[in-house]
């Protein structure tokens, strides 16, 4: 059976079955020797993408860069609203109206839950959100799901642990949600109180049948999970910085944790102090490569989307 991808944007992680996320994972091992040989494909030649970044990113703008260049297409677009009209009061909807004038895509990254839906309705070309406040990341989530099938062979019948902010970690909320689809996953949630997984998350992970359970530590799960998904505690999510100092530094996880321990260790970053570095030369650190796996994993949505919804 031939797989197809019939969406036209990529927002939320839930607006993705199995088989869509199923063709993204194939189409990036396809392009993974093109990635990691820094080959070009004519695949986009001629085609712009647009990044609208109101909020600041790294891996994500570079590596939405990389991919669309590796595949001979260009970028434009800004990474913050200091260098873009909006600064001078223009509304987001005339910003991403303008672009869509001159991209075959759309890229958004905004502080605000919900733009990049917004902007989805308001435009013809494909959107793609690259992170929306505390709510979702997706394309994040995809390279995540291409990870842990390439570390360790299948996504099904996995134990994952997500760690630290649960409550605001917009990679959590996606990647629990993604998993709902696939058969025999074990959640484990470790976090502080105050940065529990939210209510709604645990709704859909209810609704779906999905086994979780909740802790505040890391002894609990380190003996019982394949992946330790770590992420870092958001500092710019807390209103009241005693309230960040006080959680700041819950949980590190060094080399003599894991020593003897069958799992890998995943980070979304950027890294603060969550992972010590002497992690990072052992066997246990997949954080780096899942970075890298940013760009297949991205050159097959760009790929697909754009293709798929010719201007």
């Amino acid at each position: 059976m031939i797989k197809i991808f019939e969406l036209k944007n990529i927002i939320s992680i839930k607006d993705l079955n199995k088989s869509d996320i199923d063709y993204i994972i194939d189409e990036a091992s396809k392009l993974e020797d093109i990635a990691k040989s820094r080959e070009i494909s004519e695949e986009l030649k001629g085609k712009i993408l647009g990044l609208m970044f109101f909020e600041p990113s790294t891996r994500t703008k570079m590596s939405f860069e990389t991919s669309m260049k590796r595949l001979s297409g260009e970028c434009i677009g800004f990474e913050n609203t200091g260098s873009s009209s909006v600064s001078k009061g223009e509304s987001i909807a005339d910003t991403a109206k303008m672009f869509e004038g001159y991209c075959d895509a759309l890229v958004i990254r905004h502080e605000m839950e919900g733009v990049s839906k917004f902007i989805s309705d308001i435009v013809d070309v494909p959107v793609i959100n690259a992170g929306d406040g505390a709510g979702q990341h997706p394309t994040q989530t995809l390279l995540d799901l291409y990870t842990i099938k390439k570390e360790i062979g299948h996504i099904d019948n996995i134990k994952i642990a997500l760690i630290g902010d649960l409550k605001y970690g917009r990679t959590v909320h996606s990647l629990a949600n993604a998993l709902t689809l696939y058969d025999n996953v074990e959640l484990y949630f470790v976090s502080p109180d105050k940065l529990k997984m939210p209510q709604e998350i645990l709704h859909d992970l209810d609704k779906a049948g999905m086994s979780y359970t909740e802790t505040s530590n890391i002894s609990d799960v380190i003996d019982k999970v394949n992946v330790l998904y770590v992420t870092r505690i958001q500092k710019e999510r807390f209103a009241d910085i005693d309230d960040y100092l006080e959680i700041k530094g819950a949980y590190i996880i060094n080399k003599k944790m894991l020593e003897g321990k069958d799992l890998i260790v995943m980070h979304p970053l950027p890294r603060i102090d969550e992972i010590d570095g002497d992690v990072d030369d052992t066997k246990y650190n997949k954080y780096f490569t899942q970075a890298a796996n940013a760009v297949p994993v991205r050159m097959a949505i760009l790929k697909t989307l754009i293709k798929n919804n010719p201007k």
